[in-house]
């Protein structure tokens, strides 16, 4: 079990690299923006504050390092994801693991920030409030693909 928590860390976080590079090619290469980390953490501070959902974060009362709390809160999700996954999947996928497994497990978990995370932020369920809610989702839908690759190329570099 040890060996299969360790992998998932591990997944978890290069899934998280793999993600961030992505976000990081489309602004150097399409000048897409950047995720604003910092509202995410002003959404996790006011969540332990018990306000789950805003009409607009950004009218939330500012919170000390809230950008350092939504890098790490973004990281936390990301590695429990690859402990999940590689629980779910065993030791036998990560012996020899597949990128279907791995790329389905990541499209499935844009349900989060769909249904928990944009509405708690003020955007809507799946970004629905935004200006470009289908554009938003397309582009959240590649995000969690990157993320998928990187679970799988991960496990594939441990295996």
């Amino acid at each position: 079990m040890t060996t299969i928590l360790l992998s998932g860390l591990l997944m978890g976080l290069g899934a998280t690299i793999a993600m961030d590079l992505w976000a990081l090619a489309l602004n150097r290469v399409f000048g897409v923006g950047l995720s604003n980390w910092g509202n995410v953490g002003r959404w996790v501070v006011h969540l332990g504050r018990g306000t789950m959902f805003h009409d607009n974060i950004s009218n939330a009362a500012p919170v000390h390092n809230e950008t350092t709390i939504g890098w790490l809160f973004h990281y936390a999700v990301g590695l429990a994801y690859g402990v999940v996954l590689a629980v779910i999947m065993g030791a036998d996928w990560l012996a020899s693991p597949t990128f279907l497994p791995a790329w389905i497990f990541a499209i499935v978990t844009i349900g989060a920030g769909w249904f928990i995370l944009q509405p708690g932020l003020g955007v809507g369920i799946a970004a629905s409030k935004t200006a470009t809610p289908w554009k938003a989702r397309g582009m959240g839908l590649l995000a969690h693909t990157a993320f998928g690759f990187g679970l799988w190329i991960t496990a594939v570099i441990l295996a």
